[in-house]
């Protein structure tokens, strides 16, 4: 059985691969740099520009223009920030929604025709794997709200 740490770095380069084969193989209704934003503007819920950033590893000025590509294409909207009016959030819209969800689709499509090649057994271990790595994430959501 290997170690915590190799498990952990096995993980992450089949997970990097699976990706860049659905992300090679998928026609995104827009491009994958802002399909991502947009997807962590759907998990995070509604964000700063410079919370975006941060969780992005990019620039205030980047995200901004990041932001304001969705923002034209009508996918994010810019609401009041509760906690202060100076500042505002950004919001993933219907339109945004519906686009994140035709991304996904897409994606899905790419890799199906691997999936189908798994036998029982093997899809199987996949979709309890998958529902691992679903509870992973929500431990690790919960931590970061602490």
């Amino acid at each position: 059985m290997p170690t915590t740490t190799a498990l952990g770095a096995d993980l992450l380069s089949v997970v990097a691969r699976v990706n860049r084969l659905a992300n090679q193989r998928a026609r995104f209704p827009l491009p994958f740099a802002q399909a991502r934003l947009l997807s962590t503007i759907e998990d995070q819920g509604a964000a700063r520009i410079s919370d975006l950033a941060a969780l992005d590893h990019c620039s205030q000025p980047t995200m901004t223009t990041q932001v304001r590509r969705l923002e034209d294409a009508g996918l994010v909207s810019r609401i009041a920030d509760p906690g202060d009016a100076r500042a505002v959030l950004i919001s993933i819209t219907e339109d945004g929604r519906a686009t994140l969800a035709r991304v996904r689709a897409d994606r899905a499509a790419a890799i199906d025709p691997f999936l189908e090649r798994l036998d029982s057994k093997q899809r199987t271990t996949l979709t309890d794997a998958v529902t691992v790595l679903r509870d992973l994430l929500e431990v690790a959501q919960s931590r970061a709200g602490e």
